[in-house]
């Protein structure tokens, strides 16, 4: 009958939150309607702060596992890519193998070696180890009739019976050869030695005449589209193909090389492919030029660090390998500008912040430097180009020069000294006396000069920016198919197009095509269009007529 209380089970109640059940006190009832005891307040607390940091560490294990997962996807990407590549090899060898070869892959199943003397190649292999047909050794060769040293085993018994069937047609590339392998040798040095391709001689016209004569020529552009380039740093390079002016590459800051193909639809650009160009310092290329024959990317980069100076690849084939040339002709600083010559033998000129200009020639299938001059310029060397007509080379740099060298006779042939730096030269396309410099003045940032006259100019024009008072070496210009219009960029979202038959030094017209400042805009040789390239990391593209 006088059992204590505190014997009894706390009954639980509801806590304000509705969730959670706190055990009333037996032994005080006053305190049972109280706030609960702090330890478990303390206890909540902690708790709540161990699952922030298991949140955390949880959240860290799945970026490295993420990694992880990037990693063995590549390394996957790459084995596939490995042995795609020897089943193809392995396709090519038994298309180059001999006659005997041809039999063998056609040994299709194991239980055909069970029989000893049928005529089908799988027999051959058996008519020697025929007294043990029954044994399982018979089937273990099976998986061997792929490898090629067990083709010299059926080669005792067929040698009368494949020759005359091969011979008439099949052999005529394999019987020159030895072995198999001096065909496939043979054929890989054709491809690698192509035909060289002599650049097409343009014809001459004289526009000397008309220049500053008569009023502009307006084009009439009927819009443009912006592509995303793809790149995610700001555009360094736009480049058309000499033999295929459908195809343009850009490159950036990001080290790669993007490939893309103009569709007449819209118009706009299709992708094509992306190749990293990065040195082997992790540097990007500071310019791009095609090979005339239109199928191989030159880029150049800095002679600091022991770096490479010059990458090639083939952009059309599907390998897109870069390979980098061993020779080192800079000194140091940067290569600012690569042109290939307009002559009849392939040849391309670097010139770089050394004082530099460097001539590179295809002899024996590898590109050997030679140096033109040195010290005809005391500062940096920012453009090089090539006369048609003669072998001359032009170079310009921030020492104000412009100077003219004879390769021929081996000898400086003019000099020019202006009133500011130098960024760039363009020789004309159709009238092979002139040639167009880029300088750092505003208002007149592009001069005209005749070969002829030497130190004469023979018009002067520009743009004055809104943006900037500066002139950035990394606008450029470029020359109509024509020869009559000059394409600019500028600091400004405008692409300036100039005619050099007006007498007028401003732009005939400007363009608005970007959202930020141009870099550059080409002319495509077959097709009306314009391509440019801004730092809103767009291609544009834009019609005219």
């Amino acid at each position: 009958m006088g059992d204590p209380p505190a014997l009894k089970r706390p009954k639980l109640e509801k806590g304000d939150n509705d969730s959670t059940y706190c055990p009333r006190s037996a032994s005080n009832g006053a305190g049972a309607n109280g706030p609960p005891p702090r330890d478990d307040v303390e206890e909540d607390d902690i708790s709540e702060e161990a699952v922030i940091a298991l949140i955390a560490h949880r959240e860290r294990d799945v970026e490295r596992c993420k990694l992880k997962l990037l990693h063995y996807q590549s390394l996957l990407d790459a084995a596939e890519m490995k042995l795609e590549e020897a089943h193809s090899r392995l396709a090519r060898f038994r298309d180059r193998k001999p006659p005997p070869t041809r039999s063998e892959p056609k040994l299709p199943t194991p239980p055909i070696q069970r029989e000893p003397k049928p005529s089908p190649p799988p027999i051959r292999r058996d008519l020697k180890p025929s007294p043990q047909p029954p044994e399982k050794k018979a089937p273990s060769p099976a998986p061997q009739p792929s490898a090629s040293p067990q083709l010299v085993i059926p080669g005792t018994n067929n040698r009368p019976a494949p020759r005359p069937q091969p011979m008439p047609g099949l052999k005529k590339a394999a019987a020159p050869s030895s072995s198999s392998s001096r065909a496939p040798l043979e054929r890989s040095r054709k491809e690698e030695k192509p035909p060289k391709r002599k650049i097409e001689q343009k014809e001459h016209r004289n526009l000397i005449p008309s220049v500053r004569k008569s009023s502009a020529t307006v084009l009439k552009f009927q819009g443009g589209n912006l592509v995303s380039s793809q790149h995610r740093r700001k555009l360094r390079c736009l480049e058309l193909c000499p033999a295929n002016d459908q195809l343009v590459v850009t490159s950036a800051l990001d080290g790669l090389v993007t490939l893309w193909q103009v569709e007449t639809r819209g118009p706009s650009l299709s992708f094509r492919g992306k190749t990293d160009f990065f040195s082997p310092k992790h540097r990007w290329p500071e310019d791009i030029a095609w090979h005339p024959a239109g199928e191989t990317i030159f880029a150049v980069y800095t002679a600091d660090n022991g770096d490479s100076q010059v990458s090639m690849t083939n952009l059309i084939s599907g390998q897109r390998k870069v390979t980098f040339l061993p020779e080192k002709p800079h000194t140091k600083g940067i290569i600012n500008n690569i042109s290939f010559m307009p002559w009849s033998d392939a040849c391309f000129v670097t010139g770089g912040s050394d004082h530099a200009v460097i001539l590179w020639e295809d002899k024996d299938d590898s590109w050997k430097p030679k140096r033109v001059h040195k010290d005809f310029h005391s500062a940096a060397v920012m453009g090089v180009a090539g006369l048609q007509q003669k072998r001359t080379i032009l170079s310009v740099g921030c020492d104000k020069r412009i100077i003219g060298f004879d390769l021929s006779a081996g000898r400086t042939e003019f000099k020019n000294l202006l009133d500011s730096k130098c960024m760039s030269v363009l020789a004309n396309p159709c009238d092979f006396n002139l040639y167009m410099v880029q300088t750092g003045d505003p208002g007149r940032q592009l001069r005209l000069f005749d070969v002829r006259l030497r130190q004469t100019e023979v018009h002067a024009f520009g743009w004055k920016q809104e943006s900037s008072e500066s002139q950035s070496a990394l606008i450029n210009q470029s020359w109509s198919p024509d020869g009559w219009y000059v394409s600019s960029g500028s600091a400004d979202p405008v692409i300036h197009i100039f005619d050099i038959r007006h007498h007028g030094q401003n732009p005939c017209q400007s363009v608005e095509a970007h959202q930020k400042r141009v870099f550059k805009a080409v002319w495509h040789q077959t097709l009306p269009y314009l391509t440019s390239i801004s730092s809103d990391l767009n291609i544009g593209i834009h019609k005219y007529s």
